[in-house]
C-alpha cells in the first residue's frame, strides 16, 4: 500500500510548527519528498546485496516473516510491472515505450509466432558473449533458447539515451519483467482566500514507498527540511534518528 502524501505533509509540519522550527512551502515539499523517495528506493539494492551474501554463508534464518533478504525484495513490489517494449527497425532492437520509467530489467520472455509458438525465457548475457555465441553455426541461439544483451541508443526525436535490447533471434513480440522508477510524489493545493495551502486530492500523487516506510520518509524529509531552514538542530536530531533506523535495520 502507498504511503499518503498528505499524511507526510502535515505530520512533516506538525513537527515544525511544534518546534517553532519555520515553514516549508508546498513547492519545497515535493521537491525534497522526491529526492528522499529516491534516495530510500536506491538503498535497498546495496542492502539487498548485503542480505544476499549472508544468505550465501548461512548466517540468516528462513522463516516466513522474519526474512531480511525476502524483507527488502518485498519493499520493491510496488516498483515491479511488467513493462512494454516495442520493436524499432532502425536498431534492430527492442526499446522501452515510456523510456523514463525504466529502472531495472529483469526476465525477459521472447515470443515466436507460428506453428509451433514459443514463449522461451531469453537469457542475458553480455554483447562480447552474444557476438561470440550468435557467429558460430553450432551454438547459434535458437528460438527455444534465445539470447539478448543490453545496449543504449538514441532514437529520435529523442536526444537522450535509452535502453535496447537486442535479442537473438529476432521474436515477433517481448514480455520483460522490470523495476520502474518511483513516480514522483506530489502534494498538491489550492490557494485559499487568506492565500493558505489547501490540500487538492485530485492535483496530488502518493508516495509509491511500502507503508512501513512512512517513520524513515518523515525523518530524512526533516533532515533536508532542517537545510531549508538552516536549522542545524533539525539535521542534527533527524540524522541521528536515520542512522538508528538504519543501524536498526541492517543488524
Amino acid at each position: 500500500m502507498a504511503i499518503n502524501v498528505n499524511t507526510v505533509y502535515t505530520t512533516v509540519l506538525y513537527i515544525l510548527n511544534k518546534e517553532q522550527r519555520g515553514y516549508v512551502t508546498p513547492t519545497e515539499f515535493n521537491s525534497i519528498a522526491d529526492l528522499v523517495q529516491r534516495e530510500i528506493f536506491n538503498s535497498y539494492f546495496p542492502d539487498g546485496n548485503q542480505q544476499n551474501r549472508r544468505n550465501q554463508n548461512n548466517t540468516e534464518n528462513d522463516t516466513e516473516f522474519f526474512n531480511m533478504y525476502k524483507d527488502t525484495a518485498y519493499l520493491l513490489h510496488p516498483f515491479e510491472k511488467e513493462i512494454t517494449f516495442v520493436y524499432n527497425t532502425a536498431n534492430t532492437g527492442f526499446t522501452p515505450q515510456f523510456p523514463a520509467t525504466v529502472y531495472r530489467v529483469g526476465e525477459v520472455v521472447s515470443t515466436y509466432t507460428g506453428q509451433p509458438q514459443y514463449d522461451s525465457i531469453t537469457q542475458l548475457t553480455s554483447k562480447k558473449d552474444f557476438d561470440k555465441i550468435t557467429r558460430s553455426k553450432l551454438t547459434a541461439p535458437k528460438k527455444q533458447n534465445p539470447l539478448y544483451y543490453i545496449t543504449n541508443t538514441t532514437i529520435a526525436p529523442a536526444t537522450e539515451q535509452q535502453l535496447l535490447l537486442k535479442i537473438s533471434p529476432i521474436p515477433n513480440s517481448i514480455k520483460v519483467n522490470g523495476l520502474t522508477t518511483p513516480t514522483l510524489p506530489i502534494w498538491g493545493f489550492t490557494v485559499g482566500s487568506l492565500g493558505q495551502f489547501i490540500y487538492n486530492p485530485n492535483a496530488s500523487v502518493n508516495f509509491a514507498l511500502d507503508t512501513s516506510e512512512l517513520p524513515n520518509l518523515i525523518i530524512n524529509i526533516l533532515k533536508y527540511f532542517g537545510v531549508v531552514i538552516n536549522d542545524p538542530t533539525i539535521i542534527q536530531v533527524a540524522s541521528q534518528e536515520a542512522k538508528e533506523i538504519e543501524i536498526n535495520e541492517k543488524s
